[in-house]
């Protein structure tokens, strides 16, 4: 199986912040860190440092040397990452003492991805490989038919969410990955039992995810049945990546073959670590350090 994450490539400016700017306040940062993230970029770290061999596609400006850098050092390949005319995407991220966070993202570069590029970079990619995508790159209801009519599976995060979304088929999704303000977003219902059943009867093959932060986290196989999985308690930093580093360790662990309930923890495990440090890429664990979390400690 060969994987390709087909994302965003942003530069994040975090601000530390005592609390999170309200409409209308100004407010002074206490510190600022850039980092090198945008979703693509933090599921392909996550996915890597998990354990599987990567590939990227997306877009850079002439400013983005960090980011294919970034990739390459981490093993990634990034021979299908183009640089465009234009300014690389990026993020500014407000933290607060509590560790949550707020971001106004600059498409940039990532807005200009066309349908011929997607074409040209699932050439190479057929039955059996996975495409992970999210909601930060143009042209993704393309891409999630494009890698569909190839056979490929996919996961798909739509986040942001937004009207853009609803452009997506997800007849052509193999694993759904949402929070609970994404699930509203395409079913109309807060309750997470019935964001999962009005899922599962608009799409009975697809596989749900449905992160609930504090809450823990829920499975829905194509079959109908739902497992449910709790979270490891930690002291939260930041939380910028931490939805990211959950995704990658997710994925790795379910196309691996582990049951459902073993790859929620898997991910939740690391998704507790990444919440306990500060930024996006330096947040995400590799996999001893998950292994290591998890044999010493357990999900509540």
């Amino acid at each position: 199986m060969k994987v390709l994450v087909f994302g965003s490539l942003n530069l994040d400016r975090t601000y530390s912040v005592d609390h999170l700017a309200r409409p209308g306040e100004t407010i002074s940062a206490a510190s600022l860190a850039e980092f090198c993230g945008g979703k693509g970029f933090n599921q392909a770290i996550s996915l890597r440092r998990a354990g599987l061999e990567v590939a990227f596609a997306g877009a850079v400006g002439p400013d983005g040397g960090a980011l294919t850098e970034a990739l390459e050092a981490n093993g990634i390949d990034r021979r299908l990452v183009q640089t465009l005319p234009g300014s690389t995407g990026h993020a500014i991220i407000q933290v607060d003492k509590e560790g949550a966070n707020n971001i106004i993202i600059l498409a940039g570069t990532n807005g200009m991805i066309t349908r011929e590029r997607i074409a040209e970079a699932l050439e190479g990619f057929g039955p059996g490989d996975l495409l992970a995508a999210q909601n930060e790159i143009s042209n993704v209801p393309f891409l999630l038919e494009e890698a569909a009519r190839r056979g490929m599976k996919t996961a798909f995060n739509p986040s942001p969410y937004n009207s853009a979304v609803q452009a997506c088929d997800l007849h052509n999704v193999t694993w759904l990955l949402i929070n609970e303000t994404e699930g509203a977003g395409l079913t109309g219902e807060t309750d997470e039992g019935r964001v999962l059943a009005s899922l599962h009867g608009a799409y009975p093959r697809l596989k749900v995810v449905l992160t609930l932060g504090e809450r823990g986290s829920l499975y829905l196989n194509a079959d109908g049945t739902v497992t449910r999985c709790g979270i490891y308690p930690t002291q939260a930093v930041d939380t910028t990546a931490a939805g990211d580093t959950f995704t990658g360790y997710f994925l790795e662990a379910i196309t691996r073959g582990v049951p459902a309930a073993d790859a929620l923890r898997q991910a939740s495990a690391a998704a507790a670590i990444s919440v306990s440090r500060k930024g996006a890429e330096p947040s995400i664990p590799w996999r001893e350090e998950v292994d290591r979390f998890m044999a010493e400690e357990a999900p509540r």
